[in-house]
């Protein structure tokens, strides 16, 4: 009789982890300088930072206790004169190692237009972003364990244009669903996975898809990202030994430039413009609604992921199976002030969100091969013959 392979999954580690959340305050525009902006948000230490009240008056004793000047503390804080590299070091380098032990990952750069989110993500030639040591870092350690373990890489990058979602690495295929598969895994239908080992392959795929993002200009930002721009990366494990039960690993890696929070009054928006403002917004607030779910501790709230498409995507990350890590931007500009209260007020407030994080190993039990299977049962077969032949003897004695 021919065997089949026997496929399950065994979940090892089941624990929960809080969310980590950092802090980048750039340094003051050009534009703000020449508004004659003032500095209200400093970085303290190395977790601390304060938002200081730009209308606040020292002088002014009767409002001295309606001061809005709050301090805030993340798990890391960084102010302009942080370079790229301390803050991937500081923030996901160390998800790594993680990534291809079987653990989902996912980085995230939230806060309002024009405060360098896509520097910090995609970074540019001469200081590149976390999209681009994180990419290297991770081929780095492949190539280390490749001689035991054998790997394969999968690649896909979308954008969240205006609630539709299009696929960065072939545009022409037109707007693609979200589904959900038999696990209550969020997919997308239809979009192109590239297979691949070698790291030059994908930063040039990453680089074609990022010249197919919507960037518009506006008064905020000349280089403004009207979409959410999502890329994910697959990374699957196996050991190179030919045992008859093999442990596989598989685990996957989001990295996730989100478009900025606007305010029309700020950007000078309109027309079209404003139409990718008011849908970058709405996906913004129903994240704010997970957010603000997820962390309340004192009820179980229903968490409603199902008001966005972006929200849809990071279920997992929010509140799933994942390591997640969240990278606040603000100005610290005083003109900035409300926009990056609520920044701050949000991000506080995630530091509150726990994720339940899984290894996802596979023990896949390989067959004998057919040829093995048909000598297996030739000898079967013969070991009867020679049972049967000695029977008769014994009875003929």
């Amino acid at each position: 009789m021919l065997c089949f392979p026997i496929v399950y999954q065994q979940l090892f580690m089941n624990q929960q982890q809080l969310l980590d959340v950092a802090l980048r305050i750039r340094p003051l525009s050009e534009a703000e300088h020449e508004d004659a902006a003032t500095v209200v948000a400093h970085r303290l230490d190395e977790q601390m930072a304060v938002l200081m009240d730009p209308m606040e008056d020292p002088d002014d004793i009767l409002r001295a206790n309606r001061s809005r000047e709050k301090t805030y503390m993340f798990d890391v804080t960084f102010d302009y004169l942080a370079n790229q590299e301390e803050v991937y070091r500081a923030t996901t380098k160390g998800l790594i190692e993680g990534l291809i032990s079987g653990y989902n990952a996912t980085v995230f750069a939230y806060g309002p237009t024009g405060c360098g989110k896509t520097y910090t993500m995609l970074g540019t030639d001469k200081e590149p972003g976390i999209y681009v040591r994180t990419l290297n870092d991770l081929f780095k350690a492949i190539e280390e364990t490749s001689d035991d373990m054998q790997y394969s890489v999968t690649m896909s990058y979308l954008e969240i244009y205006n609630e539709m979602i299009r696929d960065l690495l072939n545009p022409s295929s037109g707007f693609l669903d979200l589904r959900e598969d038999c696990k209550g895994g969020i997919q997308v239908a239809g979009i192109t996975e590239v297979s691949t080992i070698n790291a030059r392959e994908i930063m040039e795929l990453l680089v074609r898809g990022n010249k197919q993002r919507t960037q518009e200009p506006t008064a905020a930002n000349q280089t403004s990202s009207r979409s959410h721009a999502v890329l994910q990366v697959g990374v699957r494990q196996q050991s190179r030994s030919r045992d008859v039960l093999q442990e596989v690993r598989f685990a996957r890696l989001f990295m996730i430039d989100l478009a900025g929070s606007e305010r029309a009054a700020q950007t000078q928006n309109r027309g079209q413009r404003l139409k990718e403002g008011a849908h970058i917004n709405r996906s913004l607030l129903a994240l704010g609604n997970c957010i603000n779910a997820l962390s309340d501790k004192n009820c179980n709230k229903y968490v409603n992921y199902r008001d966005s498409k972006l929200t849809r995507l990071l279920k997992d990350s929010l509140g799933g199976n994942s390591r997640t890590v969240m990278i606040a931007h603000i100005s610290p500009a005083s003109l900035a002030f409300e926009e990056s209260r609520n920044t701050l007020t949000y991000a506080d407030r995630a530091k509150s969100i726990r994720t339940r994080v899984r290894d996802r190993i596979t023990l896949d039990i390989h067959p004998p091969s057919i040829q093995q299977q048909i000598e297996l049962h030739h000898e079967r077969v013969n070991g009867v013959s020679r049972f049967r032949k000695k029977s008769t003897l014994y009875l003929f004695e």
